[in-house]
């Protein structure tokens, strides 16, 4: 059953979404990443831009602006459950390092210092990997919405995300 706020895919699954990935369990919230499209004709190879990404924290409710909802926080938000969060991927990749994000702890003093930071484990092959997915899922989607449970909306790791997601490569 396809949850209100997503429309169903017309032609039956979409490029994304592999013959055989598994729709069901843990692997059901990642699949739609892990998989990359074989010149199917449902993609329409656009390229992803400061439009196709947008950031919003994981507690505020969906919208259908959304477009294709990931968390990209590494633990999943206290108290929010997974109906509730409406999450298409989770990518646990693009996170801070736990050792990074208990040493920014929020600190608006060290934000200049963790951004720093952050952008240099990007560079990481691994990190890079799942950033080039979420690139691969704007060029097939209308909109990616990269979610994150900070409370605080300006100084957290998603809106550093979202600045290297969306300079040029």
């Amino acid at each position: 059953m396809t949850p209100s706020h997503r429309k169903p895919w017309p032609s039956g699954r979409p490029c994304w979404l592999s013959r055989g990935a598994s729709t069901h369990g843990r692997h059901a919230m990642d699949a739609g990443l892990d998989q990359h499209h074989n010149g199917d004709a449902s993609c329409d190879g656009r390229a992803g831009g400061e439009d196709m990404f947008r950031i919003k924290r994981a507690y505020e409710p969906p919208a259908s602006g959304d477009g294709y909802r990931v968390l990209v926080d590494r633990l999943w938000p206290r108290g929010l459950s997974k109906e509730a969060a409406a999450v298409d991927a989770w990518l646990k990749d693009v996170a801070p390092s736990a050792e990074l994000r208990r040493w920014f702890g929020h600190r608006p003093e060290r934000w200049a210092e963790f951004k720093a930071r952050y952008r240099e484990e990007l560079r990481s092959p691994d990190r890079s990997a799942a950033l080039d997915r979420l690139r691969h899922a704007a060029r097939t989607r209308e909109s990616v919405t990269l979610l994150f449970a900070a409370r605080d909306t300006t100084r957290n790791h998603a809106s550093v995300l979202l600045e290297v997601l969306t300079e040029q490569p």
